[in-house]
């Protein structure tokens, strides 16, 4: 049983402190995208990547190719690391993998400061985009492996929040060096880019691994001393781990052979694989990425005055957003309703703009409309959508391929990011279809079946241990009778192994440190 002193947040310190270094993360992530959408509408980084373009709003433009892969790229090699996440994470901590992540892209900024190649520059975009998908999936991994269940909402808003957070500084950053008449234009805010990764480097030295990673790795005792660093001083960091250990040894006996592809051949692993891909890829359905990565660009070409300012201004409308759902959505709202409302939302709002566009372009009135209803967009597409994919992404795969599914889940939702962001050039760009507002026509009915997929199968998650949402898809529950059921199943086995005084023995973690290799049991949340 819980201590008054463990249903308090205070008392949880520690763990905020640790998923606060964490979530530096999504900030890094939020800082690039921020970044690079504004550089393509500066001058000193057009003069040099760029061509003189009198005929359009800014004077400059980039050819649709190059701007197709300054943008792509990265998450082109977010899609890449993030799918490979599984075998990463089979011989290496959550920790380690962040570290590496540092590592890459304080290199990858190395090479675009230092070049005026466009090839190197594409080089450089690409490294990153394989730091940032490490950024993303590794630090999710540990929030959801760490926090306990009554906080992982939190922890998990509390990552969008800094992702957006890093998109405004991003786009601040570039609004205060837009006017500078040289490369220091852009060069100052690549400059920003080492500023976390050297402060994650130092700080990831100071918080412990995290401790399922431990359990399910053979590593009992260090699990457990693990969940004492996170827990309250009074918490039973024992029950808890063997809370963990039953879940997993649940698992084993579930299936005579353990493998990466249970994923796609186990029934209810198939199902939960399903569900997570397509939990994360909500966030692409939505149509948020090319107005995240083009916003500057887009608000520029549709002669909207002060794009940069503008920008600004929608990343802010964006965190209000984020504030307002950890305030008020995650006590009291049932996700999978949000993220209908928030879908819908976001594709009524895209219509709009289209329709108003296609009706009166150009004009003072319809600068206006685009930027107010872009606004509201962006605060729907944070409070309701972006926090909820990634969180039901990340809870609903199984503890033994958590890893494996949750980076499968990462890889699909970067590439249909890649694909929006490749592709967006060819719909915006004066020099191609030249669409610009009117691309909102496309994501209205991508929002609408979106939405319609979340009502008919994404169960409802709040508030259930990570062994609760194992048992309940070991049920089979139908999605909709996931939100009343009472789970007794994990908690019986570990407070049964608790009363005999008995804890996973040695043979049991041999079992598993064994069955870590390719072709065995898998690392887990």
């Amino acid at each position: 049983m819980a201590s008054k002193t463990d249903e308090t947040w205070k008392s949880h310190w520690k763990c905020f402190a640790a998923c606060g270094i964490i979530a530096l993360s999504p900030f890094q992530y939020g800082v690039d995208f921020g970044l690079i959408g504004g550089l393509q509408a500066m001058r000193g980084f057009l003069e040099i990547y760029g061509h003189k373009a009198p005929g359009t709003p800014l004077g400059w433009n980039l050819d649709t190719e190059r701007q197709q892969l300054i943008s792509s790229l990265m998450t082109l090699g977010a899609f890449i690391s993030s799918g490979t996440a599984g075998i990463v994470a089979t011989y290496i901590s959550r920790r380690q993998c962040l570290w590496i992540a540092c590592f890459s892209c304080c290199i990858a900024n190395i090479m675009m400061m230092a070049t005026e190649n466009i090839g190197a520059l594409y080089a450089g975009r690409f490294l990153i985009g394989l730091a940032n998908g490490y950024f993303m999936t590794f630090s999710q991994l540990y929030i959801q492996e760490s926090s306990p269940a009554r906080y992982r909402g939190w922890f998990l808003t509390a990552f969008q929040f800094f992702t957006s957070f890093g998109t405004l500084i991003g786009t601040i950053i570039d609004w205060a060096t837009a006017g500078r008449p040289d490369k220091s234009a852009y060069l100052i805010p690549l400059g920003m880019i080492y500023i976390i990764p050297v402060i994650m480097t130092v700080a990831l030295f100071f918080i412990p691994e995290s401790p399922r990673w431990l359990i399910l790795t053979g590593r009992y005792d260090a699990g457990v001393k693990s969940l004492q660093w996170l827990r309250p001083v009074d918490a039973d960091a024992n029950a808890e781990a063997a809370e963990i250990k039953a879940a997993i040894d649940r698992e084993i006996e579930l299936g005579s052979s353990v493998s990466v592809m249970d994923m796609f051949t186990n029934p209810i692993d198939r199902r939960r694989t399903v569900l997570a891909v397509c939990s994360v890829t909500l966030q692409a359905a939505s149509g948020s990425m090319f107005i995240i990565a083009y916003k500057a660009y887009f608000l520029g070409m549709s002669e909207v005055a002060n794009p940069f300012g503008m920008s600004n201004i929608l990343s802010a409308m964006g965190i209000l957003a984020i504030i307002f759902n950890s305030l008020i959505v995650v006590r009291y709202g049932r996700r999978r309703v949000i993220i209908m409302i928030g879908l819908v939302l976001c594709g009524i709002f895209q219509l709009i703009i289209a329709v108003v566009y296609k009706t009166h372009p150009g004009t003072t009135s319809t600068g206006q409309v685009l930027v107010a209803f872009t606004c509201i967009y962006m605060m729907s597409y944070n409070g309701m959508i972006a926090t909820y994919a990634w969180l039901a992404g990340g809870e609903i795969p199984s503890q033994r391929l958590r890893s494996y599914t949750f980076g499968l889940a990462a890889a699909v939702g970067f590439f249909f990011a890649w694909l929006t962001t490749f592709t967006a050039p060819y719909f915006i760009n004066p020099e191609s279809l030249s669409w610009g507002p009117q691309y909102g026509f496309i994501w209205f009915p991508s929002c609408v079946i979106a939405a319609v997929w979340v009502y008919v199968f994404l169960p409802e998650t709040k508030g259930r241990t990570l062994e609760e949402i194992d048992e309940m898809f070991e049920a089979k529950l139908p999605a909709r009778k996931f939100r009343k059921h009472v789970c007794v199943g994990h908690t019986a086995s570990a407070a049964a192994q608790l009363k005999d005084g008995e804890r996973p023995a040695s043979s049991e973690n041999e079992k598993v440190r064994s069955l870590t290799c390719w072709g065995g049991y898998l690392p887990s949340v």
